[in-house]
């Protein structure tokens, strides 16, 4: 009975972990999603795409407020009445940050978020 629990006790510790691991994950990748969604909805209410970019780019940074090391938001699709645009945005998390306390390296999150342009207001192209 000793051995046995010896033995398996790491693995269960190693396979709680883990589940930590993942559920931090999905909540990084929330967190990212929403970034993206708030960045792309305050670029849809901009007049031009200069705009636009400038608008995306301050309101991702402020929803994730420096915690994870990020690129620049993407700004996509047509700039103009009626058509669609969509902001990307990539992160670097690194394994510390999901609890795998003393892993090295990083893993990398992805999002990307569409907002329709209204239809019946002036752009600026």
């Amino acid at each position: 009975m000793a051995v046995e629990m010896v033995l398996l006790a790491p693995v269960m510790v190693a396979f709680l972990l883990l589940v930590v691991a993942f559920g931090r994950f999905v909540a990084v990748r929330g967190e990212v999603e929403a970034a993206t969604r708030d960045a792309v909805r305050a670029a849809s209410l901009e007049r031009s795409s200069g705009a636009a970019a400038d608008a995306a780019r301050r309101t991702a940074s402020a929803s994730l407020a420096g915690r994870w090391q990020c690129g620049e938001p993407e700004l996509g699709g047509a700039f103009g009445a009626g058509e669609t645009i969509t902001v990307r945005l990539e992160c670097s998390v690194p394994l510390s940050g999901l609890g795998l306390l003393g892993m090295p390296g990083s893993i990398s999150v992805h999002a990307q978020s569409a907002a329709p342009l209204d239809l019946y207001r002036r752009t600026d192209g």
